[in-house]
């Protein structure tokens, strides 16, 4: 209760916390449109059940009386799980993901579950099949994709902590554009049983939230082995990347800022906010580099050549039979099948199969997938060189200001351009963080830390250090 207390709405109770919550989401919701179910009397009776603990002496558990939305692709018994698709439209799973499950025992409380782009394929939670997200700082503006509805609901303190899915930077490119704090953690070292699959080799839940230390807060209550996941990491091979405390420590983070992933693509201002606050940290306790990692600049087309295949292939399932929306009968399966996917589906996922499907066929596999997976090999390569010089690659999280809504979602190729500077962590499989480093014209700017396989910790101080020295904390937004 004491972290409750410290960074909430310091209610007496958190029965008070909650209602007041669920005041300001009635409040605020028809505007920004967070939420794809809001779970109020849930929340209100856990919060109840959580008080009567407290004072009795029994409650248990780090995130005790947090509200936690949820990416509505996580798996809640009971409680319907869209993907943000028609084609899910009334499914409510039989069982919690094991996120869900971490939550519970650490005393958080599910307050929602949040809009997102359909099956998480997008950058500004346009293509949900419910409508967009817009984003709190100007809600003429996306918040970012496919994690829009979280990062949006923690920006506007619609709740304490959220969820997304990181498959491309679905959770670093909301928690940019929203001005909030959010990580992809190294992949295997969250759980993925109960995640809707996209693009499997590439996606993990990753935690968002308004600080640097609350992020922390809500990565340690989900990190963890799970035996229910065949690619998470054993707990036995989890050592994480050994830095000492701050006071600790004794030579300064060393800190790589390749050059491609600035100039052509990047909007100037945001790339002088960027390299602005690395400036201001040298003078603290930054040795800040630039340099070059080739493979960077072919990191995006092999990006999105392997997450198109994983989605032709994961999304198969949804037929109508199996799994998902059933159109009536045509008297012919072919045509059943062709009907219920083409209702189902939206025009962002239908291109991404075909797409999929295409580099995956016995002509073109060779051309396009082994060349796009002999590219993530070269990547992780570099990655792992730069990584015995440097302790952290820095830049950009985005490379433009968030957009307006509607103004990039007839250009795919424009929209899909939004992901080039956070598709490498997906590649690589490397945790990478992304933390507010400056407003334009009141608008956002993420900056992107990414470090070795397991260097969350490493991540959590070097952020903290800019939270503290540049005192960049999101403003609060006053409705």
């Amino acid at each position: 209760m004491a972290r409750l207390m410290e960074y909430s709405f310091k209610e007496a109770s958190i029965e008070e916390h909650v209602a007041k919550l669920i005041e300001r989401i009635s409040r605020l919701e028809p505007e920004i449109h967070a939420y794809i179910t809001v779970l109020e009397e849930q929340a209100l009776q856990k919060a109840k059940r959580l008080d009567d603990a407290l004072n009795k002496g029994v409650a248990k558990g780090k995130l005790t009386g947090m509200t936690v939305a949820v990416k509505d692709n996580i798996c809640t018994k009971g409680v319907r799980t869209t993907c943000g698709s028609r084609m899910l439209l009334n499914f409510n799973p039989p069982y919690d993901a094991t996120v869900i499950n971490q939550l519970e025992a650490q005393g958080a409380i599910i307050i929602g579950k949040t809009n997102m782009d359909e099956f998480a394929m997008g950058n500004s939670t346009e293509t949900s099949y419910f409508g967009p997200t817009r984003n709190p700082f100007d809600p003429s503006r996306v918040p970012g994709g496919s994690s829009g509805g979280s990062g949006g609901a923690v920006a506007a303190e619609m709740a304490d902590l959220a969820l997304g899915s990181d498959t491309g930077g679905s959770v670093r490119c909301p928690a940019s554009f929203c001005g909030v704090v959010g990580l992809k953690p190294t992949y295997g070292a969250v759980s993925r049983y109960g995640l809707i699959s996209y693009a499997n080799s590439l996606e993990q839940i990753g935690p968002m939230a308004r600080t640097v230390e609350m992020c922390k807060l809500l990565f340690e209550a989900i990190a963890g082995h799970d035996p229910l996941d065949g690619t998470s990491i054993p707990e036995e091979l989890r050592r994480p990347t050994e830095l000492g405390s701050r006071t600790e420590r004794r030579s300064k983070f060393k800190v790589l800022v390749p050059a491609q992933i600035l100039g052509e693509g990047t909007d100037e201002r945001v790339e002088k906010a960027v390299l602005n606050a690395l400036s201001e940290m040298e003078m603290v306790e930054f040795e800040v580099r630039s340099g070059d990692l080739p493979s960077l600049s072919a990191a995006l087309p092999a990006y999105y050549v392997i997450a198109m295949s994983e989605a032709s292939s994961n999304l198969a399932r949804y037929d109508g039979v199996r799994y998902g929306h059933q159109s009536p009968w045509k008297h012919d399966w072919d045509e059943t099948y062709s009907a219920t996917r083409a209702e189902g589906f939206g025009v962002e996922v239908k291109r991404r199969i075909i797409l999929g499907t295409y580099t995956l066929s016995a002509g073109y596999y060779h051309k396009y997938y082994v060349k796009a997976q002999k590219v993530r090999t070269l990547l992780i390569t570099e990655f792992k060189e730069a990584f015995k010089r440097f302790d952290l690659i820095a830049g950009p999280t985005m490379p433009i200001l968030p957009f307006r809504i509607g103004e990039k979602v007839k250009d795919p190729l424009e929209m899909y351009m939004c992901d080039v500077d956070t598709v490498p962590a997906n590649l690589t499989g490397f945790p990478a963080i992304t933390i507010p480093c400056g407003f334009i014209e009141g608008l956002p700017v993420g900056l992107q830390l990414i470090a070795p396989p397991l260097g969350e910790e490493l991540l959590f101080q070097a952020a903290r250090l800019f939270e503290e020295e540049l005192s960049l904390r999101v403003p609060r937004i006053n409705r």
